[in-house]
């Protein structure tokens, strides 16, 4: 069993690593859409101004927080109200973290089953913003969709390693 749980944290946040990684620079992409949305805007290069702008820059932070949700979660970078935990030992914040996060599966599980049927609607209505652009939605639901999916196993590979931790196994 612990071999298994060892694999499973092995892969998953490999591949959460390395989504983390490449989202992170995200930030440069939603730069350069806001940046283009201000030269169109003030008219530098006579051009009329962008309709698309400010919703791709939009749907760019969906990616960008969803897909690096994971990433935070497994460098730790999550707040947590530290009243009491940085007194506790390993082990007591092991059963602590291994107690919560069932918490956080949970709501992640109810907030998957939303947003695959959100997507699913939207696909088969072909929604679409209500903006002049009026570009289709069902693409950035889909990013919540695969974002939410690896912050779920994301937090299921936190729970296994506070689970190895307390049963002694290196990780």
């Amino acid at each position: 069993m612990n071999s298994a749980m060892q694999t499973y944290v092995k892969y998953v946040d490999r591949v959460n690593y390395v989504i983390g990684r490449i989202v992170m620079y995200g930030i440069f992409a939603m730069v350069a859409i806001l940046a283009w949305s201000i030269i169109t805007k003030i008219r530098v290069l006579e051009l009329d101004p962008s309709l698309w702008t400010l919703e791709m820059a939009q749907f760019a932070m969906v990616a960008y927080y969803l897909l690096g949700g994971p990433y935070s979660i497994q460098l730790k970078a999550n707040i947590r109200m530290d009243l009491f935990y940085h007194n506790w030992s390993d082990s007591k914040k092991a059963w602590f973290d291994a107690f919560t996060i069932l918490f956080l599966v949970f709501y992640l599980g109810v907030l998957l089953y939303g947003a695959i049927d959100s997507t699913i609607y939207s696909y088969e209505y072909k929604q679409r913003t209500p903006s002049a652009w009026r570009p289709y939605i069902w693409p950035v639901k889909m990013m919540m969709v695969i974002g939410i999916f690896l912050m779920l196993l994301q937090a299921v590979s936190e729970f296994f390693k506070d689970v190895l931790k307390l049963r002694g196994a290196s990780i």
